[in-house]
């Protein structure tokens, strides 16, 4: 796979964990067993299917997830496919952490907007047991993965899947923390993607010229959807730049994080009620 110059970036960052991921698909072993067993031999049909896989991998620069139909998330497993984004985000840490510490009381109502697989709905149902989440997408195709996933985690009377553009299906519904992981690669940077970035769906990456257009909407009407108390929390990625320059006035307090990854932002509802015509 190192020879293959093939791009890491779908839930691992190099071969030797990519090859892990795969032989653990083949093993039913999770990464830890795998070091147990290091002396152990594979039968010839688990070779087989492993060698498979990693050929597969190669030539068809399809990330590891969509081969296995299986990725992990804030130590959760999920089932993904072509239809959802594969599950990366650094927001996995916030939520492993309560989103401490700008959360002190825990919520009871969470929205994930655009939800996908419905990872970070149902990571949020874990980490708060008596709070209720509404994961919104846009795609009928994402939503049916999130609702097997739901079922999967048998979170079916916490976490509702519903079909809108953004906050278009739930008017005057507000809530303690809204969570969003929203497209917002720009045009330049979707040009010059990795093949394995064309196996997602485009609608889940592509947000416009500068990748705003999406969160310029969600600053603008999360206020309508927040408790007094509440907190915003969305990542941006690479488009954190542009939306500094665009709001330089905005306090957005970008998360650091111990194990990876950038380009996430708080904000309390407060501040979007101060800075809201600005959005």
């Amino acid at each position: 796979m190192q020879a293959a110059d093939i791009y890491f970036g779908h839930g691992t960052d190099n071969a030797y964990s990519e090859a892990q991921l795969l032989l653990g698909h083949v093993t039913q072993l999770n990464f830890s067993q795998l070091d147990q067993f290091q002396s152990a031999r594979l039968q010839d049909s688990e070779w087989q299917h492993f060698t498979k896989l990693v050929q597969q991998r190669i030539d068809e620069r399809k990330p590891a997830a969509y081969l296995i139909g299986q990725a992990w998330f804030a130590g959760l497993p999920f089932v993904v496919d072509e239809r959802v984004l594969v599950p990366r985000s650094p927001i996995a840490e916030l939520i492993e952490q309560r989103f401490s510490p700008w959360l002190t009381d825990a919520p009871t109502r969470i929205l994930d907007l655009c939800t996908g697989s419905g990872c970070i709905a149902i990571a949020c149902a874990y980490a708060f047991e008596e709070a209720e989440v509404d994961a919104l997408d846009l795609s009928l195709d994402a939503l049916a993965v999130a609702e097997q996933n739901i079922a999967m985690h048998d979170l079916e009377h916490r976490v509702i899947p519903i079909q809108s553009n953004l906050y278009d299906a739930i008017p005057k519904q507000r809530y303690d923390l809204i969570v969003t992981n929203p497209p917002y690669v720009d045009a330049e940077d979707m040009a010059d993607l990795p093949d394995e970035f064309h196996h997602e769906p485009e609608l889940g990456l592509a947000a416009g010229d500068d990748g705003l257009d999406l969160v310029r909407t969600i600053l603008r009407e999360a206020p309508d959807h927040l408790t007094e108390n509440g907190w915003l929390v969305c990542e941006v990625g690479n488009s954190m730049v542009a939306l500094a320059e665009e709001f330089p006035e905005v306090p957005f307090e970008w998360v650091r994080f111990e194990h990876g990854g950038d380009g996430v932002f708080v904000l309390s509802y407060q501040d979007l009620i101060k800075y809201h015509q600005q959005f």
